[in-house]
């Protein structure tokens, strides 16, 4: 078995993250009773919503989440949909190397996952839309990531073109210089260089409850949504890999 070698006994389902801790979602306080002065405040509220019907109901929706949210809910679930039915035919692919990617549920979308290019010019993922992405965070003091960089080189060899990139995107916060180098000694050379230093991305994908730490791996659709997620390496160039990754490209 290699360093590489993985179960999915080794992982965990990662928790929705609007329910990791409910501690933190307050009731509104027009509607709490939990106090003398907020009861008729409540009885109010729960009267006026009784009464609203459907129009009330939206109104309640908009006053929570605010028109530009629900506007861009309702964007992201029409432009994702696709990303989810391809994520449940994936399903029954992920085994053996790739037993740990975990298919999308919901939908996410991340074509606005911002990074830089290697001459320094930002962009997001926004700029693949048409082309199925492997987006891989990395970092040189990551043993992990270090050990599965020649694999990913060797999947872009493989099926990287029009269809499909994998983007790797180093987080490595000092001496931009290193993770250049570490690529050149082991001769990885089909792979773009990307990069934020600044570790947004990273962050945003644990907002997101993508994220547990490096490497994390996303297969992404052409719309820029999540098809489903890997908290952990992988030997990307196997053949359970490949089979995966030709199975969400496929039209």
């Amino acid at each position: 078995m290699s360093d590489l070698d993985i179960t999915a006994k080794d992982f965990k389902r990662r928790p929705d993250p609007a329910m990791a801790d409910p501690d933190k979602h307050e009731p509104d306080e027009h509607i709490r009773a939990d106090t003398p002065a907020n009861h008729g405040k409540a009885v109010k509220a729960i009267a006026r919503f009784a009464g609203a019907a459907a129009a009330g109901a939206l109104l309640g929706a908009v006053g929570i989440y605010g028109m530009n949210g629900l506007e861009r809910n309702v964007q992201v679930a029409a432009s994702c949909g696709r990303a989810l039915e391809i994520a449940e035919r994936i399903a029954p692919l992920t085994k053996g190397h790739v037993a740990a990617l975990v298919p999308s549920e919901r939908a996410v979308s991340l074509a606005d996952l911002a990074f830089t290019k290697e001459d320094g010019t930002k962009t997001t993922l926004a700029e693949w839309k048409g082309r199925t992405v492997l987006l891989n965070l990395w970092a040189t003091w990551c043993v992990p990531c270090r050990l599965e960089m020649p694999a990913l080189d060797r999947l872009e060899k493989e099926l990287g073109g029009p269809r499909f990139e994998v983007v790797a995107v180093n987080v490595d916060t000092k001496d931009a210089d290193r993770p250049l180098a570490f690529l050149k000694e082991i001769n990885v050379g089909a792979l773009d260089y990307f990069a934020d230093p600044t570790l947004t991305i990273f962050k945003d994908l644990q907002r997101r409850g993508l994220s547990r730490g490096m490497p994390t791996t996303i297969l992404i659709d052409a719309e820029g949504c999540e098809i489903g997620t890997m908290n952990g390496p992988a030997e990307w160039d196997h053949a359970d890999a490949v089979k995966l990754v030709q199975a969400a490209m496929a039209d």
